[in-house]
């Protein structure tokens, strides 16, 4: 059975992509895509990753010699398979924990049931709300109010159903939520009231809300519910995600998230050794367990202490600082990405062009190059440029030969290289080539324009000044 690769077309069938649906992953779901659980602190042994290390090999490799373990793919065929580590105890996720408040205020803490009932004057506008953000904000403005469970409003007096207990007053410090209980005079043990929450009580508490409570707050119960905002199943990047460099022989520098998961292990395996030792002892493991948590997904939150490496104390690039940006996966990869047979300058204006031509500076000339099949009508002018090489303008870089066979000018002796006819010269760019000329922001079809090519010296693109109107263009350099 032959096998794909990264070039082969696809069989799947062409379908129009009609919406994408965001939302958070069941830790169910993380499991189930999950081809390994990562416990092994060890990364590799004798040069080769360990079983359930972070980088074992049933998640992918990027290693020419290996191939990975769940696919039998090599580095350039599988695209690489997430693995998961089992947290020891569950801990907030950075981006969600405001909203862990904030539905905590929504919802009783004893009885985990909407603090506003149908009683409430203002209930029946906000079961009309349709749009799921605004309808948590908006009740979430109502509830912050109500101080006991059960009470129609503030000024009531008389119980609906709920638990008729007073609740906490919750605020965020860093990455933890604090409590405050209200203190019962005639019960001593309340006046010790203030306390930090834990995320294993927070995500009791959210895993408690009926159905119906959670809708209510703008929930899809089948996308995200609320106690999948916080972690107890992480999910591991594969390998291909970051690629480690090979300094040496035996000298590996780790992408920087493939460190950060690496600590996260050796936090978590030892708060599981330390769960039946003192409270002090598993709140230190535990609370450096959340900080690698955090800095994994964010290592730039405002007054959050950095994570760093050891040995240089460079700070870690989270996986949010790999997202977001000009300079990130989305701006920077996806929807700007740098392309061949481009160029890209300054432009200047020059009128003594043509309202059609473009000045295109010899350099890049020299470097875009236009494929051109070899025919009898063309072979001696062919011939030619293939003598002038790549360094001599005009010229040609490559040679596409019988078979597809590739021949750079760069090594070649040109004056003995052979050309037929069908053979296709990739060669330089020379005037009155046509070429499409763009200025960003694109904002209607004259902002794309095709030109005749004119190569002049220096470094700019030369415009005809009647031509900058359609483009918006100027020359004041900015």
């Amino acid at each position: 059975m032959s096998r794909g690769t990264i070039y082969t077309e696809s069989t799947m069938d062409f379908q129009k992509v009609r919406k994408i649906q965001f939302g958070l992953l069941d830790p169910k779901e993380i499991q189930a895509m999950s081809v390994v659980q990562v416990e092994n602190e060890k990364i590799y042994d004798n040069g080769i990753p360990t079983d359930g290390g972070i980088n074992d090999l049933r998640m992918g490799t990027m290693e020419k010699a290996m191939r990975c373990s769940t696919c039998q793919g090599d580095s350039k065929e599988c695209p690489g398979h997430f693995g998961h580590i089992e947290l020891a105890q569950p801990v907030f996720h950075i981006g969600f924990i405001d909203l862990v408040k904030k539905i905590l205020k929504c919802v009783c803490f004893n009885c985990n049931k909407l603090l506003i009932t149908d009683k409430h004057d203002k209930y029946s506008a906000l079961k009309r709300v349709k749009d799921p953000k605004l309808k948590l904000n908006k009740v979430y403005k109502v509830c912050k109010d109500i101080k006991v469970c059960g009470k129609a409003d503030r000024k009531s007096e008389t119980y609906t159903e709920g638990s008729g207990q007073k609740q906490p007053r919750l605020r965020k410090t860093g990455l933890k939520i604090k409590a405050e209980f209200p203190i019962d005079e005639d019960d001593p043990s309340t006046n010790d009231n203030k306390r930090d929450l834990s995320a294993s009580e927070c995500l009791k508490i959210l895993g408690r809300i009926s159905p119906d409570d959670c809708k209510f707050l703008g929930f899809d119960m089948v996308l995200a519910r609320p106690e999948w905002l916080i972690i107890s199943r992480l999910p591991v990047a594969p390998p291909p995600v970051r690629p480690s460099v090979c300094m040496g022989s035996n000298i590996r520098q780790e992408d920087d998230l493939t460190h950060q998961y690496q600590q996260i292990l050796k936090a978590n395996n030892q708060l599981r050794k330390h769960l039946s030792t003192a409270n002090h002892i598993i709140n230190e493991n535990y609370q450096l367990l959340q900080f690698y948590c955090a800095t994994l997904i964010d290592n730039e939150q405002a007054g959050q202490m950095v994570s760093r490496h050891k040995s240089g104390g460079k700070a870690i690039k989270a996986i949010r600082a790999r997202l977001k940006g000009k300079e990130g996966r989305l701006r920077g990869n996806l929807m700007g990405k740098r392309v061949d047979f481009s160029a890209r300058t300054v432009i200047t204006c020059d009128p003594t062009l043509d309202l059609d031509q473009l000045g295109v500076p010899r350099s890049i000339a020299e470097n875009i190059t236009i494929p051109e099949v070899v025919t009898p009508q063309n072979i001696d002018e062919m011939r030619k440029l293939v003598i002038n090489g790549p360094n001599k303008w005009p010229g040609a870089k490559y040679i596409k030969g019988e078979g597809g066979k590739m021949i750079d000018l760069s090594y070649a002796k040109t004056t003995e290289t052979f050309i037929d006819y069908g053979y296709v010269i990739e060669r330089h760019l020379k005037n009155d080539d046509f070429v499409l000329f763009n200025r960003q922001p694109s904002l209607h079809k004259m902002s794309i324009m095709g030109h005749r090519v004119k190569v002049l010296p220096y470094s700019t693109f030369r415009l005809n000044l009647s031509v900058t109107a359609p483009y918006n263009a100027d020359f004041d350099g900015s």
